[in-house]
């Protein structure tokens, strides 16, 4: 049962299938290497049993009829602290929102239940999802699978650590402007980011809601595909066949490259150069409305973040760690006007970018210049924190910015993601792109 919690979720759910596992004995598996687990509690913040084991035991009766409902089926997996499940605290990591307990699960909750997924509980993150490193000093910030001094990545930084550590076969979690990337590259997991307004966000708590995003954190990219397919209750992307004949990537260099740290950028130029070896064409691009875009984050995330919850923090400032509380101040730097010019702004640069990126089957790049930081030093050293956060979300950010689809894959090396930036509401080609890319990082 132990190599159960290694698995690939997709593995699990041809395991019960096939009759070889039991929904039931995985879940308690499951619960029980939470339970004894030494950063349990800096890894979930609410554990749900009983709803875990009855959803289980309707899971083996279907598999036992032959009427299952999906193939992962009977598959337990963690869901970030900002989907609402009913009668379960939901604060979004922040204590400024302890004691809110809905009444009714968020929509993807609903629908990934409907299809038989298992929910194990929540998992905690970064305050109201606003930092990409996952320090939380107000909760608990999880661990990072390959340092224990560092931080994990945030805001999904317990989605990860869940999946990274053989908490969850997969996670859920959410990306504004880099929270299910980072927190994937850093515990070498897939992540991805779906198009803004693809997947419901009804029922989760949010940052900035233009830029807000579902998004599952996984093993494999086949395990990405079919948690999405559950979260919207649609047939998952067919990977069968992926190959990267006849594929053409465009190497992003306007900011992305620009102080990448020596490991980020070796397992990224790894990557690079296995994709050139087996026959993918390769072709450096400029992009200059990127740095345009990056330059306009300030009115766009942060004005839309403190205005979404102005009134909550200032009821209560002195709930949140400083960092946090003045990164949202700094949304009061920014007036009505200025906000509305920064998105027609980013709405031309957006056009521009998807013009001159429709030849190519996905857009590289390191998905974080940095390694994990240090997070002792992040809570003595306040501009090391500043500095870290800002380069940590730097390239995922421009993901988000030009509105692309979004995916981190592992390069080989700790801790080092490589990101592929797709089409808007194309993450079905993304997915098939991105299996071949695995394949090949995988061989080589």
């Amino acid at each position: 049962m132990l190599d159960w919690l290694s698995k690939s979720a997709a593995a699990l759910g041809r395991g019960i299938g096939d009759g070889a596992i039991d929904p039931v004995a995985l879940t308690q598996a499951f619960l029980g290497a939470i339970e004894s687990h030494d950063a349990r509690d800096r890894i979930y913040s609410v554990v749900t049993p009983e709803r875990a084991l009855a959803e289980a035991e309707a899971a083996a009766e279907r598999a036992r009829a032959g009427q299952r409902l999906s193939p992962l089926d009977g598959v337990p997996i963690s869901w970030k602290d900002l989907f609402d499940t009913a009668g379960d605290e939901t604060k979004a990591g922040s204590n400024l929102l302890e004691g809110r307990v809905p009444g009714q699960d968020a929509e993807v909750v609903r629908n990934a239940t409907a299809l038989g997924l298992v929910c194990l509980g929540k998992t905690h993150m970064s305050e109201l999802a606003f930092s990409g490193l996952g320090l939380n000093p107000m909760t608990a910030t999880p661990p990072c699978i390959n340092d224990p001094q560092a931080v994990p990545g945030g805001s999904s930084s317990g989605a990860a650590a869940s999946v990274a550590f053989g908490l969850a076969a997969a996670a859920v979690g959410s990306d504004t402007g880099g929270s299910v990337r980072i927190p994937a590259a850093w515990n070498d997991l897939v992540g991805l980011k779906t198009t803004s307004g693809r997947v419901s966000c009804k029922g989760v708590v949010p940052l900035a809601a233009k830029f807000d995003t579902v998004g599952p954190l996984c093993r494999t990219v086949e395990d990405v595909a079919l948690v999405l397919s559950v979260l919207e209750g649609r047939p998952a992307a067919d990977l069968r066949g992926a190959t990267l004949q006849g594929k053409r990537f465009a190497l992003l260099q306007t900011e992305a490259l620009e102080d990448v740290r020596e490991a980020p950028m070796a397992g990224y130029l790894r990557a690079v150069e296995r994709l050139r070896d087996l026959g993918a064409e390769l072709v450096p691009l400029e992009a200059p409305e990127v740095s345009e875009a990056l330059a306009l984050s300030g009115p766009l995330f942060t004005a839309e973040a403190y205005g979404t919850w102005r009134e909550v923090i200032e009821a209560a400032p002195e709930k949140m760690f400083d960092q946090v509380l003045e990164r949202f101040r700094a949304g009061a730097n920014f007036d009505g006007p200025t906000y509305v010019e920064a998105w027609q702004k980013l709405d031309a640069y957006r056009a521009r970018w998807n013009a001159r990126t429709a030849g190519f089957d996905a857009v590289l790049l390191p998905t974080s210049p940095i390694l994990p930081p240090d997070a002792g030093r992040l809570m003595r050293d306040q501009e090391y924190y500043v500095i870290e956060n800002l380069m940590a979300l730097r390239n995922t950010r421009i993901g988000n910015l030009m509105g692309s689809s979004a995916m981190s894959l592992p390069t080989g090396l700790p801790s080092c993601g490589l990101m592929m930036l797709g089409a808007p509401m194309a993450e079905e080609r993304l997915l098939r792109v991105a299996a071949a890319v695995e394949a090949a990082l995988q061989e080589g």
